[in-house]
């Protein structure tokens, strides 16, 4: 479980806060009135390309020359 603040504690001493996750890299989630409302964590850039983080995501790709109706589009009914 990550450690928690609330969002009081975290407005009064935000940068000490930055400074533990740079330094632990641990995350940490910020409550308001005991709700999870978000996670402060270290940034990591991707090393990867778009390209490769898509690459093997489609399962199925029956007629890519074929053309699409409105009909065929399900986010329109």
């Amino acid at each position: 479980m990550h450690k928690q603040v609330s969002k009081s504690e975290f407005k009064a001493k935000a940068l000490e806060f930055f400074r533990q996750v740079e330094t632990s890299g641990e995350p940490f989630v910020v409550t308001d009135h005991g709700q999870p409302k978000l996670e402060v964590r270290p940034y990591k850039t991707s090393e990867r390309s778009p390209l490769d983080v898509l690459r093997g995501s489609v399962l199925r790709f029956d007629n890519p020359t074929a053309p699409v109706a409105e009909d065929d589009w399900e986010a329109l009914s």
